[in-house]
């Protein structure tokens, strides 16, 4: 099980695989069971965004647990967090912001868990 943050710019936090673009973030999910994804938008000019992410994950239904939107395009976080909003399975965990520093401590530390229910346990 792996943690992955998606972004070309911005440096990865530690405990993540890093994906640098969109081919590379849905290969690892294809592969990899996903408990962690942090996603941008924007990754770089010309390139598939955020969104084409987004619709492999609709479109296959591979989930990871929860998933954050760390993008800084509020135009990109919308799309994104609709698509997966309207589709997602009742136990996926979507937030519409960056993940906090209390959760990227704990995924550094080893000792992060998805935890059962409802409620601000990941916030």
């Amino acid at each position: 099980m792996i943690d992955l943050y998606m972004d070309d710019a911005r440096p990865c936090p530690k405990g993540f695989v890093l994906a640098k673009d969109a081919a590379e973030c849905i290969v690892l999910l294809r592969e990899c069971e996903v408990r962690v994804l942090s996603l941008d938008y924007d990754l770089g000019w010309n390139m598939p965004n955020g969104m084409e992410v987004v619709r492999f994950i609709v479109s296959e239904r591979i989930y990871p647990s929860v998933i954050y939107l760390h993008t800084s395009s509020a135009a990109g976080k919308m799309q994104m967090f609709q698509s997966l909003y309207a589709n997602k399975p009742e136990h996926v965990r979507l937030y519409n912001y960056p993940m906090p520093e209390q959760v990227i401590r704990r995924i550094a530390a080893g000792n992060f868990e998805v935890e059962k229910g409802h409620g601000p346990e990941l916030q």
